[in-house]
């Protein structure tokens, strides 16, 4: 039996040719609108319905000498707590519930219109929170204050994420960020001390990322020269790190803390009329340097990234390090570069943790901000601007477990465990599944 094969016409050079692409719904459509679903009915039952009855609660946004003309924004708001909660826990369905039908009939939504929604629903349902939390109490909620201590607590996150972005970008695992944080905290005090006077912290700020390098060139030197497993080293580094400044604190610095491990912070830069602006004014511009490098980094880092020819020789080793060898690009020289480059800005996030805060360093004082900085930069998706989001995100949580450690409605222990369940949700529902650079892990030995 044969078959007749009707030939095609041939195309024309001119022709234009169309690509049809079906459209897939992805497997894991259905968490993002499940989380914020199960988010909005659990505000709506648990903040709303069980409000005492007749309770209000007060928010302070302005204060006293704010750029406020007119007295437009008010000090103080007092709102009734029940119907308060209850109407921004309907908004956050209502936010659910357009996440439902945009994922059922397959509407692509844009990155952005997807990560504004998420920040609205974010900021609704933790002022539902607060409403019910706060309801009855006579203090009002300073949001000022809940938001400068979330920067206060974000910082040395957001460098320790960055410090991984730059290593697994090019495709080594950082776990040791925890002891460049370490390293930088305790070089920034004691350069500081010694120094002394007003050019202390400077001199401080300068040691910390010198400092913190250390354990960057150790981890390049083991996982990129001798292509040791990369986890395992990290974790020694981190044991090492916590090991050798807590024998140089116990021996050097508590024996004359006058010298050796003095106080001392940054001064504040103040920008006039930005930093009167009510709520954000504070927040934002009248902060020391740390806190302005912050940002330059990440906006810097992120152009760096992706928009040029170095940040595209760096994916390319994490991707593909054999085929970014093939065309000239030097894998070893990269990583070296990214793993120092990494632990110079970790080193700046342990500075925040002494200078940065006029805090004399402590034995083990970085307490896991590395690790959490880790899990930040893996929530952000390898991302600066999502590492930074990340890590508001848990400073945030933690500086709520801070301000209503001494309320009575919620259990200290549920208190404590705030930061880590807001973690889960955040993993479980928003991200999903995080695509890791291919070659992230994997040492590579030119052939």
């Amino acid at each position: 039996m044969s078959t007749t094969v009707t030939p095609q016409p041939p195309v024309a050079d001119d022709q234009v040719i169309e690509r049809t692409v079906l459209a897939e719904r992805p497997r894991s459509w259905w968490q993002l609108p499940t989380a914020l679903t199960v988010l909005a009915l659990a505000a709506f039952v648990l903040f709303g319905l069980r409000v005492p009855s007749g309770a209000h609660t007060t928010f302070q946004i302005a204060r006293e000498g704010n750029l406020n003309p007119g007295g437009v924004i008010p000090e103080t708001v007092d709102v009734p707590s029940a119907a308060t909660a209850i109407v921004l826990a309907v908004l956050c369905l209502a936010i659910a519930t357009f996440f439902w039908w945009a994922s059922a009939t397959i509407r692509g939504l844009d990155r952005r219109v997807r990560v504004t929604l998420l920040v609205v629903f974010g900021v609704l349902w933790v002022l539902s929170f607060l409403t019910w939390v706060n309801a009855g109490i006579s203090q009002a909620v300073d949001l000022g204050s809940i938001l400068q201590a979330t920067l206060a607590l974000a910082v040395p996150l957001t460098f320790g994420a960055l410090s991984g972005v730059l290593s697994e970008r090019a495709g080594l695992v950082n776990i040791a960020i925890e002891g460049q944080l370490l390293f930088g905290a305790f070089g920034a005090a004691l350069v500081s001390s010694l120094v002394g006077g007003a050019a202390g912290p400077w001199a401080g700020l300068v040691a910390a990322p010198i400092m913190a390098l250390v354990i960057g060139a150790l981890l390049a030197l083991f996982a990129v020269g001798y292509h040791v497993q990369q986890i395992i080293v990290g974790v020694v580094l981190n044991v090492f790190a916590v090991g050798l400044t807590s024998f140089f604190f116990g021996s050097v610095m508590q024996s004359d803390p006058a010298r050796f491990n003095a106080p001392s912070r940054l001064p504040s830069w103040r920008i006039p009329v930005l930093a009167d602006i009510p709520l954000v004014g504070r927040v934002l511009f009248d902060q020391n340097i740390l806190v302005y490098l912050m940002w330059v980094i990440v906006a810097l880092l992120t152009v760096a990234l992706f928009r040029t020819r170095w940040g595209l020789r760096v994916r390319a080793v994490g991707e593909h390090p054999r085929a970014a060898d093939t065309v000239g690009i030097d894998v070893a020289r990269t990583r070296w570069t990214n793993v120092l480059m990494g632990s110079a800005v970790a080193g700046l996030g342990g500075a925040t943790l002494t200078i940065g805060t006029n805090v004399a360093f402590g034995e083990n004082m970085s307490a896991g901000k590395g690790y959490i900085a880790l899990a930040a930069m893996i929530l952000g998706r390898y991302h600066p601007v999502g590492a930074l989001l990340a890590a508001l995100m848990f400073a945030f949580a933690d500086a709520l477990q801070l301000r209503l450690s001494g309320g009575g409605r919620l259990p200290s222990e549920f208190l404590l465990m705030l930061p880590y369940i807001v973690t889960l949700f955040a993993v479980a529902g928003v991200v999903g599944r995080v695509r890791v650079p291919a070659a992230d892990g994997e040492p590579y030995v030119k052939e």
